[in-house]
């Protein structure tokens, strides 16, 4: 599955941004955001499982962050709100091609990735 993320950009302290994942190609059981901030790990932002529809949040996340998905789109989308300085980060959406009940909102249960779309929380 191919992914191609947008909607980053430059955004003032308490603003919003909606960033979007087109996905093309072979069906995914999941697909998830995730966040790298300079010279820090890569972390989870939301997992969605296309099976039931459900959402996971990260805690950092959790009261300001939306994910949703339009399968007639087939596309994701993460609304962020009340955006703080430390949300900047390049922001990376990832679909997972393989079935699995154990797997998690982690980084390596992921096997797709996209490019990666640059969010940045400044005044």
């Amino acid at each position: 599955v191919q992914l191609q993320a947008s909607g980053g950009g430059l955004v003032q302290p308490g603003g919003s941004l909606r960033l979007s994942c087109a996905a093309s190609g072979q069906d995914y059981y999941a697909i998830a955001w995730f966040r790298q901030a300079p010279g820090k790990k890569r972390e989870a932002v939301s997992c969605i499982t296309v099976r039931d529809e459900s959402i996971e949040y990260s805690d950092s996340a959790k009261g300001r962050v939306t994910a949703s998905r339009d399968n007639a789109k087939n596309t994701a989308y993460l609304d962020l709100n009340s955006l703080k300085p430390e949300d900047t980060a390049v922001y990376y959406c990832a679909a997972r091609t393989y079935f699995s009940l154990l797997a998690g909102c982690v980084a390596e249960s992921f096997d797709e990735w996209g490019q990666g779309t640059l969010v940045t929380v400044s005044s």
